[in-house]
């Protein structure tokens, strides 16, 4: 066991996934949150009899969870009790609604129907796909992206024109599909990387690789049991847990931070790891002498989109609904341009509807519904209570249009969040609740950098930095960072 003391700001999946890799290294950590309960955005919340996720509902990359497990000498099954989602999900389109079929072979035979070839032409697409997963998701988002050196060897540079670096998503899909809902059923995945297609490389074909081939999967009880799992790992590896102990300060010695004061106490530390708000962390925790990037700077990046969320408990069942739900009836170019180009409220917003209460009855009580809509908008918007009821009855609308049954008059239990609630909980970056957005020009090394180029024993992890936003990169956004900390104090 090392005396090294370190300290952890955030517990979110980034922050517990840190916290245990450097507990399990021998060192003496700290773990802090503001909030009262850990997992950040992957809270979780009971009301009139319902339980809801307050966040992430996809459970995608399911290898990469099972990693971070066996990592610790645990087994997944003995903390989640996952069920693949057949179908995957729906999409619902002005005219028609896919199930989407688990697996490739169904899913190929499905998309038969409406364009012919595109079994095949599935087929290849995968097997380049699932390359591009091997090559990004094993080895590229395990790199620190701290220098070009780290992506110079001879392998990787033979496969930076087979992974598709340099070209779009939307350019290479075209070259497998033409149907047009075909291609908008390809392009949504690449949605959770924050930015539209055209200007995501097409590297992140590996996402319709874990949507298709590996699977759309849900934890009974939702999405928290994994935050709750890890809790338990943490603790179990020697990691102290500070929940509602905000830290509001830090204290240096030359250029590297000793201490850090909460609002509870103070905490000598040789190192720490910012698992929150990078832009917070920075701006606001650090003076402007130990900052390594500007506001100018921070201004100048593209943020991923912000969402309008309403949980709502509803005394019915909707039988329509699939667990996943995303519309997909309205201009989806109109409303990318008003989220990527010109930052404003949508005018027709597409939207996603999950339903884990017709998998998990443990979420509502019975006969009633559990439903989360979220509308993806431009980050840093203006916020209110009036512009929030304007787009419920909007999507209310299109949602009860497409259940053929009234929603609104049997809600029971109504919640919104969005901008400002982000910002309050989380300290997010204009209200985001994504992170950065995975384009060309912010991958790799050209992310905010893990590690502080000003404070020499400060680093940083989340979806700010590399390897980027969702909840699997996260979790290897803790790992990553755990293991250059590592390096660092061993060699201090």
């Amino acid at each position: 066991m090392t005396n090294k003391n370190i300290v952890v700001v955030g517990a979110g999946f980034a922050g517990l996934s840190a916290a245990t890799y450097l507990a399990k290294k021998g060192f003496s950590v700290k773990l802090f949150d503001k909030n009262t309960q850990a997992g950040g955005r992957a809270r979780s919340f009971v009301a009139s009899g319902f339980t809801f996720d307050m966040g992430p509902s996809w459970y995608w990359m399911p290898d990469v969870f099972q990693q971070y497990f066996t990592d610790f000498s645990k087994d997944i099954a003995d903390y989640l009790d996952l069920i693949r989602l057949d179908p995957s999900y729906a999409v619902i389109f002005k005219d028609d609604a896919w199930k989407i079929p688990a697996g490739a072979i169904p899913l190929g035979d499905f998309l038969e129907t409406f364009e012919e070839g595109s079994k095949v032409r599935l087929q290849e697409f995968l097997e380049q796909a699932q390359y591009k997963y091997k090559v990004g998701m094993h080895e590229l988002v395990y790199k620190p992206g701290l220098s070009i050196s780290e992506y110079l060897s001879f392998k990787i540079l033979l496969d930076v024109a087979r992974i598709d670096v340099l070209q779009s998503f939307h350019k290479h899909i075209r070259k497998f599909f033409k149907h047009p809902k075909i291609l908008q059923l390809m392009e949504f995945p690449v949605l959770f990387l924050g930015a539209t297609p055209q200007n995501t490389p097409a590297l992140y074909s590996l996402m319709n690789y874990a949507d298709i081939s590996l699977g759309t999967w849900y934890p009974q009880g939702g999405m928290h049991k994994i935050v709750e799992a890890m809790a338990k790992v943490a603790v179990e590896n020697g990691v102290e847990l500070h929940l509602n102990e905000e830290v509001k300060q830090v204290t240096f010695s030359a250029n590297a931070v000793n201490k850090v004061i909460t609002t509870k106490g103070s905490y000598d530390c040789d190192a720490i790891v910012a698992a929150g708000d990078y832009h917070y962390f920075e701006q606001s925790i650090l003076p402007a002498t130990h900052r390594t990037y500007t506001e100018a700077y921070w201004d100048s990046r593209t943020m991923a989109p912000s969402s309008l969320l309403f949980y709502l408990g509803v005394r019915k069942k909707v039988d329509k609904l699939e667990h996943h739900n995303l519309f997909f009836d309205a201009d989806f170019s109109l409303h990318a341009e008003e989220i990527y180009e010109r930052a404003q409220w949508p005018t027709e917003p597409l939207f996603y509807v999950c339903a884990p209460s017709k998998t998990d009855p443990s979420v509502a009580p019975e006969g009633m519904e559990n439903l989360f809509v979220l509308i993806p908008v431009a980050p840093d918007l203006e916020d209110t209570d009036t512009l929030r009821s304007k787009y419920f009855d909007i999507v209310m609308k299109r949602l009860e249009k497409y259940c053929g049954t009234e929603i609104r008059e049997y809600i029971t239990y109504k919640k919104s969040y969005a901008h400002s609630n982000f910002v309050e909980d989380y300290y997010a970056f204009k209200g985001n609740a994504y992170g950065l957005a995975n384009t060309l020009k912010q991958t790799a090394i050209l992310k905010p950098s893990l590690r502080s180029k000003k404070v020499k024993n400060l680093f940083y992890a989340g979806q700010l930095t590399v390897p980027g936003p969702g909840v699997p990169p996260s979790l290897i956004s803790g790992k990553v960072v755990a293991e250059e900390l590592n390096k660092f104090l061993n060699l201090s």
